[in-house]
């Protein structure tokens, strides 16, 4: 019998997921999860108004890993496997050397035109060394997940870190970017618009504001072609993760959705609270790992996550 906890909508989703082993909660006791990812033999997330970064492992559960993450919020893994941490409240991105020394750090973006970015949200990684993140202003709307500032950009933008160290904007027509993930393949990147939420200080939704995940042809470390990939609702898009098959595993206010190459949902995994964002990880790099308010929970798959691939070809 299928739990309760999942909804599937297309014969595929049974055989990703177990449907008969309930989410199981690894971690619980958090205001905000965020930023999970699998780095190295442990499981790092954030809670983001808590200033806390978090790790566990199946022998360890969990434990604090860091206690001052500066509102940290997404999280990834550089080409060396090394963390690469969005700060809210640093307003920077940053490569943690050591994710339990708050000063083993070198600082990959701070500045854009010589202005202050508003606060780095989402942080992915391509297998050319270049780093893609999002500056929404989450992080300076209030003092929930951040210091409340005025944006010196003056836009939310998405934008490219070179391999040399060359920082452009490649998307700036956004109302809050939020999380962000490429294709197999890296032609393609996914970029989620949470506009239709304001922060965490700020309940409720307007879904005249976008809540969509868009997707971009990627060349030569451009962005082309946009087109709105997904509406999720309720609620937003906020991260997520593309697996190996180009599937693409989204939160939601209700779970995760899985949707295909075409946008087309093909199940859900329904959770009682918000949820924020996926990785997939564990010893075989199969766990989905979701970060769901104050819960973090495992979810047995099939599925490997497409920078998976990219490990392998470094």
């Amino acid at each position: 019998m299928t739990n309760p906890r999942y909804a599937p909508h297309d014969p595929r989703f049974a055989q990703f997921v177990d449907l008969d082993q309930a989410p199981r909660i690894i971690s619980s006791g958090h205001i905000w999860a965020e930023g999970p990812v699998w780095a190295g033999t442990h499981l790092y997330f954030n809670d983001v108004p808590s200033k806390r970064m978090w790790r566990w492992n199946e022998t360890d559960g969990s434990i604090v890993a860091l206690e001052n993450s500066e509102f940290a919020n997404g999280n990834t893994t550089d080409l060396d496997g090394y963390m690469i941490s969005c700060e809210h409240g640093g307003r920077r991105v940053v490569r943690r050397l050591d994710p339990t020394d708050p000063d083993s750090v070198q600082v990959l973006a701070e500045n854009f035109d010589g202005k202050r970015l508003n606060s780095p949200n989402d942080v992915v990684v391509a297998s050319d060394g270049s780093v893609w993140f999002t500056d929404p202003p989450y992080g300076i709307n209030s003092d929930a997940e951040g210091y409340p500032a005025e944006s010196e950009i003056g836009g939310n933008y998405v934008f490219r870190l070179s391999p040399e160290g060359a920082l452009t904007a490649v998307a700036t027509d956004f109302d809050k970017p939020n999380g962000l993930a490429f294709s197999p393949d890296e032609s393609l990147l996914y970029i989620a618009d949470s506009g239709a939420i304001k922060g965490a200080s700020f309940p409720g939704f307007d879904y005249k504001l976008p809540h969509h995940i868009r997707v971009f042809d990627v060349k030569d470390g451009t962005l082309s072609n946009s087109r709105i990939f997904a509406v999720i609702e309720p609620g937003v898009p906020d991260g997520f993760r593309v697996d190996t098959e180009g599937y693409v595993w989204t939160s939601a206010l209700d779970g995760i959705r899985c949707l295909d190459r075409a946008g087309e949902l093909i199940g859900k995994i329904l959770l009682p609270e918000p949820t924020s964002n996926c990785c997939f990880g564990g010893p075989d790099g199969t766990d989905l790992f979701i970060t769901s308010s104050s819960h973090v929970y495992r979810v047995k798959t099939t599925r490997r996550g497409a920078e998976s691939l990219r490990s392998k070809a470094k």
